[in-house]
């Protein structure tokens, strides 16, 4: 219906109700009983009454009418302002939906792609560790699992399609199959093995597990091919492993002058071939309850170490990099070039990653010979002889000086800061190599963290629409027990460590913050009981009904947390195990240094001194930040703190990001050498 014609359906201001006493309304609307009188019995005065008072009946019934109509009339009006005012709405929502609908089929799609990648590459390893059986199993020789795997590496062969049936195939028809697939063209991508003793989720202690995993998938989207081999740990969680088998044969590896077996378990890890190495003969390596932390590590894993390289050679593959991490595979290096690399590895180079330069185990040059090496010819200044301790051997010594790459892992330190200052004793070794020396951040699992695909909220957000992390503000209000105000300001805190003197400063800002009326989300994640019982100690005597701690993890909550804070308080911004600035920045909360950070342990880029993109931008953004300036500013500049955040949002410190960059760099480079 027209609105204009509704409008101007409606009733005058004035009404002429002359027309109405006409002789022609009289008949129309007839009195009926109202003058059903008998005329002899009264006067023509009565009559005449009787007239008039007839015409005011007439007269009121049809005004009566009227207002009743006017009123119908007002309803319809009325009625129909709400219907189109619920069309208006019917529409718009349709349109949101319509949008959200796009919106997922693109996600759809992008998680189509990605799984459709993993099951490719699940399928590549599992054929490509079947071929490592048939070699070990004497059905090929090493040249021909060569050219098997370089088929495999292939990309142009349609992996999911072509060769996913081959799987349910014995090891006999597999081979004939594989050989039919002659077709091949020129293979693009590294191939990298990683000799290590972590792997998220496999086994995780420290900041190497989640590294090596979000490196190699990261790694692999790129389209290079990455393996892992871990030792066979007693505690390691299988449950993430696709297709483990055991093959039967055994190989063996060289230990304290003699040969001794290993038993090889194959499987695939979010698309990354895994192999893992347990020794028979000294099976009591890895059966162990922790992982480091022994009096003889140094013998555990010079074992596994050989016992990849011996696997490798055995199984006759030929990567275009070992990558090895930390003093644990450091050995790897002199193994490799006073061994191993005539064994069919000329093409190969080694980079080493060091993700803590103080641990570098300082042991007896005898204990070389264990694994094969001559002491008289490392212990040498040159070489593996400590700088400073020079009767001994150091491990991560060896690793660098026989690395053809180095990297060091740091979100904040420049090159030359570690060079000069941060070697923990090994500032001379790495001057000497310092054109071999690169530094890169750590990264952040897309697939995990990301606020606009991440189940775990309530509801998904980007930076250009930020409507959902109002939504994931109130969640957390609720889910904590917090005062629901949406205008309130929330920092959130992921504590692994504290101190007293840390609990002190807090409480003095915390103070000063909740009389503004901020929110404070504290949630321990310290296995520590000591830090437990210090956080429950603090929120005793903070007794605040703008104050929650949740001493706790759960994971769930910690999303959440990041999704519904304005501001995250952050223990220092070189994070690898927590992440916590990397994560905030993700979820469009702001990254500010906690108060009890010691402001002399700031960091200082110089654009010079090869500090890494993430270091450069957290220092021109929020790492001189105090609690009270970021508060004062999102209070007296909202519009300006709104596009910094939407800003920190876009900014790519995943692992795809600038760590793979470095990491290819490095590969292109030493591959040239």
């Amino acid at each position: 219906m027209n609105m204009s014609i509704l409008a101007n359906a409606s009733i005058p201001l004035s009404v002429n109700l002359s027309k109405f006493n006409s002789s022609k309304h009289q008949k129309s609307f007839k009195a009926g009983p109202l003058c059903c009188l008998r005329l002899e019995d009264h006067d023509n005065s009565e009559i005449s009454q009787t007239s008039a008072s007839g015409s005011e009946l007439n007269s009121s019934y049809i005004w009566q009418l009227f207002k009743e109509a006017q009123k119908n009339i007002l309803y319809l009006n009325k009625r129909h302002l709400m219907a189109v005012e619920e069309l208006d709405k019917v529409k718009k929502e349709k349109q949101a939906l319509l949008q959200r609908i796009e919106e997922l089929e693109i996600e759809r799609q992008v998680d189509a792609g990605r799984d459709k990648l993993s099951d490719e590459l699940s399928s590549l390893w599992e054929l490509m560790l079947r071929i490592d059986s048939m070699v070990l199993a004497g059905m090929i020789g090493t040249k021909v699992a060569s050219d098997l795997r370089s088929l495999l590496m292939d990309r142009k062969i349609g992996i999911a399609d072509a060769l996913t049936p081959l799987l349910k195939k014995r090891d006999t028809e597999l081979l004939v199959e594989l050989r039919h697939l002659s077709e091949q063209s020129e293979r693009s991508g590294f191939h990298i093995v990683h000799i290590c003793t972590e792997m998220e989720p496999v086994i995780s202690i420290g900041s190497l597990a989640s590294y090596v995993t979000g490196l190699s998938r990261a790694l692999q989207r790129r389209g290079n091919l990455v393996e892992v081999i871990l030792p066979k740990y007693k505690q390691l969680d299988l449950s993430a492993v696709q297709g483990l088998r055991e093959i039967q044969t055994e190989f063996y590896s060289y230990f304290n002058g003699q040969m001794h077996g290993n038993k090889i378990w194959t499987g695939v890890v979010h698309g990354i071939g895994v192999t893992f190495i347990h020794p028979v003969d000294y099976s009591s390596f890895f059966d162990r309850e922790m992982v480091y932390g022994y009096s003889d590590d140094l013998e555990r894993f010079t074992y596994f170490s050989r016992a990849s390289l011996d696997y490798i050679v055995k199984s006759g593959k030929h990567p275009d990099v070992l990558h090895v991490h930390n003093w644990e595979t450091a050995i790897v290096g002199p193994l490799f070039w006073d061994i191993f690399v005539n064994q069919g590895l000329e093409a190969t180079r080694i980079l080493l990653t060091c993700h803590d330069l103080s641990s570098q185990c300082l042991d007896q040059p005898e204990k070389l010979a264990l694994c094969g090496l001559d002491p008289s010819r490392l212990h040498r200044s040159d070489r593996l002889q400590d700088n400073t301790k020079t009767h001994l051997v150091n491990i991560l010594k060896g690793g660098v000086v026989y690395s053809n790459k180095v990297v060091v892992l740091s979100s904040m330190h420049s090159k030359g800061r570690i060079l000069w200052s941060l070697g923990d004793g090994l500032e001379p070794t790495l001057a000497t190599h310092k054109d071999k020396l690169l530094i890169a951040p750590y990264g952040l699992e897309n697939s995990t963290w990301d606020p606009s695909r991440d189940k775990l909220l309530p509801e998904n957000y980007t930076a250009t629409d930020m409507k959902g992390k109002g939504v994931c503000k109130v969640a957390l209000q609720q889910r904590v027990g917090l005062p629901e105000r949406v205008s309130s300001v929330i920092v959130g805190c992921i504590i692994s460590e504290v101190s007293d003197v840390d609990l002190e400063i807090l409480m003095g800002v915390i103070h000063i913050s909740s009389v503004k009326g901020v929110q404070f989300v504290f949630m321990g994640v310290s296995k520590l009981p000591s830090i437990n019982r210090a956080l429950n100690s603090f929120q005793e005597e903070l007794k605040d009904e703008n104050i929650r701690f949740i001493n706790k993890y759960d994971e769930a909550l910690s999303h959440l947390v990041f999704g519904g804070s304005d501001l995250i308080l952050c223990q220092s911004y070189d994070d690898p195990v927590l992440q916590v600035p990397l994560k905030a920045l993700k979820y469009g909360a702001a990254p500010i240094a906690s108060p009890a950070v010691d402001r002399s342990l700031r960091y200082a880029v110089d654009p010079d001194s090869g500090s890494t993109q993430f270091a450069q931008y957290i220092n021109s953004t929020f790492a001189n930040m105090s609690l009270t300036q970021a508060l004062e500013e999102i209070k007296t500049k909202p519009l300006q703190w709104k596009q910094k955040i939407a800003d920190a949002m876009t900014k790519d410190f995943s692992w795809d990001g600038e760590c793979s960059n470095v990491h290819i760099s490095a590969y292109e480079s030493i591959k040239n050498l």
